[in-house]
């Protein structure tokens, strides 16, 4: 006959540590089968869609350039000469040719090659260059490529932009990354070759396809042209250059065991152009593998244990008087807190039910006397506490600007008077205030620093009545209008303007303080700023850096979730700029 001991063994192999690990097993397989279907069949069915849009795109910029043949006066340039089409309606042609680059938010430059006079000209920001000679430009390579081609365009792969006639209207430092469609122009019907329109465009309308294609899960997108050169991909640097031969390799391995990948040929205007996803297995695959992993970990854990206390209750379980008798000891040495069986029914669990009652009822003594002596001391320390109060040091800030008056020195009363009004509102930074008071409160201290530095201050508070009477959490605005003395004014920047305004749009409160000059942001700089303020604590953001916008936007989000914004930024390019978007009015009970 088996022992307890060997039998509960085997019925802890038997009933939960085999059907633990089993069913672990067959979850993750199952897991792994169903997150790889899912995962190809979203892919597919995103892969076609963003290919059609690619398509349509496409497909709008390429038969854009036909717009100037239902213009009398831009198509007037390319079939007469050049100063008679001025000469006749000179604003209506720059209308048109202004209004025709303003049609698409990309279009960043434009050339007009008239092959009548082998002249071009330029247009950059809505401004159209001067005429210049240019006979070579049908030897340029993507040129002469469409002068031979049956096609009426062609599309160049992605450069930086280019001044095609070194005029003065585009600035040396405009670096972007542009693809050029160049497009013929001809007469209708004898189809005879007028000249070349050049549209460059940026990158960021069909860049936004590829790119919602890859997403987040680490996957990438690369869009190649039929000329096996990369349109745009994911991993930039590759973006204009011919595809490199590890990729090209992948691409038509297609999927393996290490990655997924999926290919789509399009077609319209970029014919024979292919959209390709790629996804790294590991990466689809880690969350499923990561929980399998802690299962399996747990589980050992969880058996582990279960062997060790059926081996401990097993070998003592012909002990149980010796137990109590340790028990009694304990509690002897004034250990109370020992556990007792409650299931027991010989006699032991009989002792053992008394012990428990006995000593139940001491710890209910001990944990009232003890209840008794920490509230006394609890009582104490309010009453010393009450003794230090902020009405104390604010009644006595009202007694020293006494003072000051008395003593004829009223820019002391004028300082001390700000520093009180702050206190008084600092006593109250638990409530919700209205805006009206936060810009007293703001200029309270803006007082106290105009005479900390002695310089004049530069600053506009602009608030509407509307937005005075609206009410936000008390100590919003101040932080920010305190960083503005920390990181720019106290470094030397003495010229800043400051400005804080606010005004209501629709049913949201708009509250923006920004300052015109300051220490210089890189864009880097801007987006590991804007990373650590809305990150959470637990997700390893060090606990003193950009406390203050961390500590406001935290407290929006407290009081107001997702229906309020806090945006910051530098516009154009220098200063610094924060943005706060909350609802007008707020039916809830504020959490502050």
């Amino acid at each position: 006959m088996k022992s307890i001991h060997s039998r509960l063994l085997l019925m802890l192999l038997g009933f939960i540590i085999v059907p633990y690990f089993l069913t672990i097993f067959l979850i993750y397989a199952y897991t792994k089968n169903s997150v790889e279907e899912y995962e190809l069949n979203n892919s597919k069915m995103q892969l076609e869609k963003n290919a059609e849009d690619l398509q349509q795109y496409f497909d709008d910029m390429v038969n854009l350039p036909y717009i100037l043949y239902r213009n009398p006066d831009l198509f007037r340039i390319f079939t007469e000469e050049f100063e008679d089409s001025i000469y006749f309606d000179q604003d209506s042609v720059e209308k048109s040719i202004e209004t025709f680059y303003l049609t698409r938010n990309e279009i960043r430059q434009l050339r007009f090659y008239l092959d009548e006079g082998k002249e071009s000209f330029t247009v950059y920001n809505a401004t159209v260059s001067t005429r210049k000679p240019q006979p070579e430009l049908l030897n340029q390579e993507h040129i002469k490529q469409l002068f031979k081609s049956n096609k009426n365009y062609l599309i160049e792969p992605p450069h930086v932009i280019k001044n095609y006639n070194n005029a003065a209207i585009i600035p040396e430092s405009d670096r972007t990354k542009v693809l050029s469609i160049h497009h013929k122009i001809k007469e209708v019907p004898s189809d005879k070759f007028l000249g070349i329109m050049t549209m460059d465009i940026s990158l960021g309308e069909y860049s936004k396809i590829v790119s919602n294609l890859a997403g987040e899960n680490g996957s990438s997108a690369y869009l190649l042209n039929d000329q096996n050169e990369i349109m745009y991909a994911t991993n930039t640097s590759l973006i204009g250059k011919r595809v490199p031969a590890d990729l090209q390799s992948r691409i038509q391995k297609g999927t393996t065991d290490k990655e997924i990948s999926l290919t789509k040929t399009l077609n319209g205007p970029v014919e024979g152009w292919k959209l390709v996803k790629k996804t790294p297995s590991d990466v689809l695959f880690r969350d499923v593998r990561k929980t399998a992993t802690i299962n399996i970990i747990v589980g050992l854990g969880v058996g582990l244990l279960g062997l060790l206390m059926i081996s401990f209750i097993s070998y003592k379980i012909s002990r149980p008087i010796r137990e109590l008798s340790e028990k009694v000891r304990r509690i002897e040495g004034g250990h109370i807190e020992i556990p007792f069986e409650k299931g027991r029914q010989d006699e032991i669990g009989h002792l053992e039910r008394h012990i428990k009652d006995m000593t139940d009822r001491i710890n209910l003594h001990i944990n009232r006397e003890y209840k008794l002596e920490i509230e006394n001391r609890r009582n104490q320390f309010r009453a010393l506490k009450s003794q230090v109060n902020p009405h104390f040091l604010f009644n006595a800030l009202q007694s020293i600007g006494a003072v000051a008056l008395r003593s004829k020195s009223p820019q002391v009363y004028g300082l001390i008077t700000s520093l009180s009004k702050m206190m008084r509102y600092s006593m109250q930074a638990n409530q919700w205030m209205s805006v009206q008071n936060e810009v007293d409160y703001m200029k309270a201290y803006l007082n106290l620093q105009q005479a900390r530095f002695g310089k004049e201050l530069h600053y506009s508070l602009e608030f509407s009545d509307e937005v005075l009477e609206s009410r936000i959490p008390s100590m919003t605005l101040q932080p920010l209008v305190e960083n503005f003395f920390k990181h720019v004014y106290e470094e030397g920047y003495y010229e800043a303007q400051l400005t804080v305004t606010g005004e209501v749009k629709g049913d949201s409160l708009y509250l923006v303080v920004k300052n015109n000059d300051g220490p210089e942001i890189t864009a880097s700089d801007l987006e590991h700023l804007q990373e650590n303020i809305y990150r959470s604590t637990s997700e390893g953001t060090p606990v003193n850096e950009h406390i203050g916008l961390k500590n406001i936007y935290q407290r929006l989000i407290l009081n107001y979730g997702t229906r309020a914004d806090f945006l910051v930024d530098q516009p154009n390019g220098q200063g610094f700029s924060v943005t706060i978007v909350i609802p007008k009015e707020l039916s809830d009970e504020p959490t502050v």
